[in-house]
C-alpha cells in the first residue's frame, strides 16, 4: 500500500503485520512444517523470541500437532501468550537471544522426538518466506528498492531468492536496529560474524549473526545494510500509524524508519516491508501514541 513520506512524495509498503499470525514468519513456518510429511506426527519445537513460535503454533495447530517453543525468560508478554493461545507450549530458557534457547530445543528434538524447525537458517524457511518476495514482485513491477528488516536473515534470504530468480536489477538494502547490526558486521567481515550483545526495542532482531545457510543465499545480492536508532524506530511506528492508521512493532517499522530519516535515497520505486505487527499496547503507547 502507499504511505505517504516525509517528502512530498509516498513509497510502498508491504503489510507483512496483517498476516493471521501478525507477522511474516507464518511463510516459512508453515511452509517448514507442511514439508515434514510423517516426520511432523510427534510435533514440533523451535527456539523463538516470539513471532516464529507464533507462526510454529498456529501452524502445528493447522496440522492437529504438538507445538513447543522456547523462549527467552525476557520475550515480550504479549507474544508468550500468544504462542500459548495458540496452543503452542511455553518453555524458558536463558536471556535475549542467547544459545540457551537453541540449545534446549535441540534436546527436546533428540529426547522427545520433536522435529525442529529453526527459525530461520532452514531451506524450507527461507523458502516460505521467499513468496514475500514473489507478492511484491508480482504487485509492483516497477520496484527499484527493497528495504527489508534483518534478523538472522531468513526474510532477507527469501527476498534475495525471488529477486534473483526475477528481477535480478532490484537494489535490496537489510535493515538493522544500531544495537543489533550483525548484517553490517557480516558484510564487513566477509561472513557471519557472532555479536558480542545485541539490544534494541526491535526484539524480534535481536539474533547475535547472520545465519550460514541465510548469508550464503543473501550474499550474491545483498551489498549494503544501514542501520536506524531506537529514536528513529519509534518516529517511524508513530509515522505509520498517524498517516496510514497501522500498528507495526519495533522491529517490523525498521526499513520505514530507514527510509524516512534519509538512510536510503528515495530514487525510483522503494517498497519497504512491515514484517509485524505484534506489539505491547503499553510500548506501542509510548513510542507511537504519546507523541502523536
Amino acid at each position: 500500500m502507499p504511505v505517504p513520506d516525509l517528502r512530498g512524495g509516498s513509497f510502498r509498503l508491504k503489510c507483512e503485520q496483517l498476516q493471521p499470525v501478525g507477522a511474516f514468519k507464518l511463510r516459512g513456518a508453515y511452509t517448514a512444517v507442511a514439508r515434514l510429511g510423517d516426520r511432523r506426527h510427534a510435533g514440533v519445537v523451535t527456539s523463538s523470541s516470539g513471532n516464529h513460535g507464533l507462526a510454529l503454533a498456529w501452524s502445528a495447530r493447522s496440522f492437529g500437532i504438538r507445538a513447543v517453543v522456547v523462549m527467552p525468560e525476557t520475550a515480550a508478554s504479549i507474544k508468550v501468550e500468544a504462542v500459548r493461545g495458540y496452543g503452542g507450549e511455553v518453555v524458558f530458557a536463558g536471556r535475549t537471544r542467547s544459545p540457551e534457547q537453541m540449545e534446549r530445543a535441540e534436546a527436546m528434538a533428540r529426547d522427545e522426538g520433536l522435529a525442529l524447525v529453526p527459525p530461520f537458517d532452514h531451506p524450507d524457511v527461507i523458502a516460505g518466506q521467499a513468496t514475500c518476495g514473489l507478492e511484491i514482485l508480482e504487485d509492483a513491477p516497477d520496484v527499484t528498492t527493497l528495504l527489508v528488516p534483518v534478523g538472522g536473515g531468513g526474510l532477507l534470504a527469501g527476498i534475495c531468492a525471488a529477486v534473483v530468480a526475477l528481477k535480478p536489477s532490484v537494489r535490496v538494502v537489510g535493515v538493522e536496529p544500531e544495537g543489533a547490526a550483525k548484517l553490517s558486521a557480516a558484510l564487513a567481515a566477509g561472513g557471519p560474524v557472532a555479536l558480542a550483545s545485541t539490544g534494541s526495542l526491535a526484539d524480534g532482531l535481536l539474533t547475535r549473526s547472520i545465519g550460514r545457510l541465510t548469508w550464503e543465499v543473501l550474499r550474491p545480492v545483498v551489498r549494503e545494510a544501514v542501520q536506524v536508532t531506537e529514536l528513529e524506530i519509534g518516529d517511524a511506528m508513530r509515522h505509520l500509524y498517524e498517516r496510514a492508521r497501522l500498528t507495526v512493532e519495533p522491529s517490523g517499522a525498521v526499513a520505514t524508519a530507514a527510509l524516512l530519516a534519509g538512510r536510503v535515497p528515495t530514487e525510483g520505486v522503494v517498497v519497504a516491508i512491515a514484517t509485524g505487527g505484534n506489539v505491547d499496547p503499553a510500548l506501542f503507547r509510548q513510542l507511537a501514541l504519546a507523541r502523536a
